[in-house]
C-alpha cells in the first residue's frame, strides 16, 4: 500500500468511525434501554401495581422476543433491499410510538401484549445495524467498528440505570406511577431520533457527502473487492442456503449462550439487588439502586473496548471469543455464595466484562464467509436463534426463582449456557481449520499434505 492510499484509508475509517458510529451507537442505546426498561420498572412499582409474581414478570420480559424473532429475519432483507436510512428510521419510530402505551398500560394482559408488539416493531434493528457498519468498513477495520458501536450496550446501564431511577423518582409528574413517568421518559427519544435518522444516515460510502471523492473511491473499491473474494470462496452460500449452513447454526448455539447470560443479568440484576434488603439487611433508596445497577457496565465498557483493541491488533482469534465465555460461565454462579453486596456486585461485573469482550468480536465472524444477501438472512438468523434466549432468559429464570424459591438454580444454568458456548466456539474453530485443509487437498493434494504436518 502507497503513502496517499494509507492517509486516504485512515481518512475514510476516521471518518466513518466519527460520523456513523456515535449516531447509529445513540440509536442502539436507546433501543436496548426501551427494551429493558421494563428490568427497571418491575421491581419500583410495576410489579406491585400490576400484582405480577416473578414467572409473570419474566414472562412479560422475554415475550418481546417472540415478536422479535418472527419478523426478524424478513425485516432484515428488507433492509437489504430498501436501505438502512429508510428501514432503521421506520423501525425506530415504530418501536418509539409502541413503548410510549405502556404508560398506561393497565394489567397483565396489556403488558403482554405490548412487550410482544414491541418486539415485534424492534425486529431486524439490531442486526440491521450490524449488518449496516459491515456494509462501510473492510474486514481488518470491522472489529474496531463494532466495538466501537458495541459500547452504546454497557454504556445504556451505566447512564440508562441512574436515569430510570431519576424519572421513577418523578412520582406524580403528569399524574403518573414513577414507574410510568419512567417509560414515557425513555420512549420520546426513540421517536425523535428515528425521524433525524432518515435525514443523516446514508445507505452506503457512494452515497456519503460527507466523504472525500477519493475516500469514496477507496472505500467503494476495497469493499467491493473484499466482496467478490468472499463471494468466489463461498458460492454455495446463498440467502436459501444460509438456512442450511453449519456454521451458521453453531453461530447461532454460540449467540444463544451469550444472549442467556445477557439478559438473565440485564432482566433481573434490579431484582437482585433490591433483594439485598432481605437478603443482607440494607436499604437503597430508588436512585442508589440504579447507580449500583450500573456498577458491573462501566468495566465491561472497558473491557470491550481493549479486548477488541487487542481482536483488532492481532486479528480477532478464537480465544478473543471462547476465553470470555468460559470467564463469565464460570463466575456467574459464583455471584450466589459472595457473601454481602459488595462481593456480589464485583463477581457479576467479571460477568459482564466478559460478555461484552466476546460480543463484538463474535460479529465479525459471519461476514468472513456471508456476502450481501447471505450476510443479511445469516446474520438476522444468528440473532434470531440467539434471541430466542432473550425470551428463555426471563421466562426459565422467573420461572425457577419461583419454583425453587432463590436465584442459585437460574444462575447455575446461566453458567451453563455460557460454558457451551465456549466449547461450541472452540469446536466451530477446529470444524473450520479442517475445512481449510480439506478445500487445499482439492487444489493441491501434496502442498495440503505437506501444509498438514506437523
Amino acid at each position: 500500500m502507497d503513502t496517499t492510499q494509507s492517509v486516504v484509508e485512515k481518512s475514510a475509517i476516521r471518518k466513518v468511525a466519527i460520523r456513523l458510529v456515535p449516531f447509529v451507537a445513540l440509536m442502539f442505546f436507546i433501543n436496548y434501554l426501551d427494551r429493558t426498561a421494563i428490568s427497571f420498572a418491575g421491581p419500583n412499582g410495576m410489579n406491585k401495581d400490576l400484582a405480577l409474581n416473578a414467572a409473570q414478570f419474566g414472562f412479560a420480559s422475554g415475550v418481546f422476543f417472540i415478536g422479535y424473532i418472527l419478523l426478524e429475519v424478513p425485516s432484515n432483507l428488507a433492509l437489504h433491499k430498501f436501505g438502512a436510512r429508510r428501514w432503521l428510521a421506520r423501525i425506530m419510530v415504530s418501536w418509539g410510538i409502541v413503548s410510549l402505551l405502556f404508560t398506561w398500560v393497565a394489567n397483565v394482559e396489556q403488558l403482554y401484549i405490548l412487550r410482544f408488539i414491541l418486539g415485534v416493531a424492534e425486529a431486524g434493528f439490531f442486526p440491521g445495524a450490524i449488518l449496516f457498519l459491515s456494509l462501510w468498513v473492510p474486514a481488518r477495520h470491522r472489529s474496531k467498528i463494532l466495538a466501537l458501536f458495541y459500547l452504546a450496550q454497557p454504556l445504556t446501564t451505566v447512564v440508562g440505570a441512574p436515569l430510570a431511577g431519576l424519572l421513577i423518582q418523578q412520582h406524580g409528574l403528569f399524574g403518573l406511577e414513577g414507574w410510568r413517568v419512567m417509560f414515557l421518559g425513555v420512549a420520546v427519544p426513540a421517536i425523535l431520533i428515528g425521524i433525524i435518522s432518515w435525514f443523516y444516515l446514508a445507505d452506503s460510502p457512494a452515497k456519503a457527502k460527507w466523504l472525500s471523492a477519493e475516500e469514496k473511491t477507496w472505500l467503494t473499491g476495497a469493499l467491493e473487492k473484499e466482496k467478490h473474494e468472499t463471494a468466489a470462496g463461498n458460492k454455495h452460500v446463498s440467502v436459501r442456503t444460509v438456512f442450511g449452513n453449519g456454521r451458521v447454526w453453531m453461530l447461532s448455539l454460540i449467540y444463544f449462550g451469550f444472549i442467556y447470560g445477557l439478559y438473565a443479568l440485564g432482566f433481573f440484576l434490579p431484582t437482585i439487588i433490591s433483594g439485598f434488603e432481605g437478603i443482607y439487611g440494607t436499604k437503597f433508596d430508588v436512585l442508589q439502586k440504579g447507580l449500583i445497577t450500573a456498577i458491573p457496565y462501566l468495566p465491561a465498557a472497558f473491557a470491550l473496548y481493549f479486548w477488541s483493541k487487542d481482536a483488532t491488533k492481532r486479528g480477532v482469534k478464537t480465544w478473543h471469543i471462547a476465553v470470555p465465555a468460559l470467564v463469565g460461565g464460570l463466575s456467574i454462579p459464583l455471584a450466589l455464595f459472595a457473601g454481602s453486596p459488595a462481593a456480589t456486585i464485583a463477581v457479576i461485573t467479571i460477568t459482564a466484562m466478559a460478555i461484552f469482550a466476546a460480543l463484538p468480536n463474535f460479529w465479525t465472524v459471519p461476514t468472513q464467509f456471508l456476502t450481501g444477501a447471505a450476510a443479511a438472512a445469516g446474520i438476522a438468523l444468528i440473532n434470531t436463534v440467539g434471541n430466542l434466549a432473550g425470551f428463555s432468559a426471563g421466562y426459565i429464570t422467573g420461572w425457577l426463582k419461583d419454583w425453587t424459591g432463590d436465584y442459585t438454580v437460574p444462575m447455575f444454568v446461566v453458567g451453563g449456557f455460557m460454558l457451551l458456548s465456549a466449547v461450541l466456539m472452540v469446536a466451530l474453530s477446529r470444524s473450520g481449520r479442517a475445512n481449510e485443509v480439506v478445500r487445499t487437498e482439492a487444489l493441491d493434494p501434496a502442498g495440503a499434505a505437506q501444509h498438514a504436518e506437523p
